[in-house]
């Protein structure tokens, strides 16, 4: 059976930038070690329906649910993400499991 992609979707105010960039510089190649791909990032979502959410949105995908357990179990990420969390304010980290291929 195929792997099945995963997405994750993130939600937080950025408190300091200075320590939000630090964790934006290392990020890519860490996401790149795990077959990790960016979608984008915005700053100024719209909610159509429910709660608006504030801050920064970012959305970016793995190729499975185990690709994306390992990049966040990394202890590369780990250290690193510590500059995320005194930086920002986080509302979420979530994955969600995209559909199988269809035959």
């Amino acid at each position: 059976m195929a792997d099945i992609p995963v997405y994750v979707v993130a939600n937080f105010q950025v408190e300091d930038a200075d320590r939000y960039r630090q964790y934006e510089k290392g990020f890519f190649p860490i996401l790149k070690k795990h077959q990790g791909q960016f979608f984008t990032f915005d700053d100024d979502t719209v909610t159509f329906e429910g709660e608006a959410r504030t801050g920064r949105m970012v959305l970016f995908t793995f190729p499975s649910e185990e690709a994306a357990t390992a990049w966040y179990n990394d202890p590369e990420y780990q250290a690193l993400s510590e500059h995320r969390r005194a930086g920002t304010k986080l509302e979420f980290l979530t994955m969600v499991h995209g559909l199988p291929p269809r035959s």
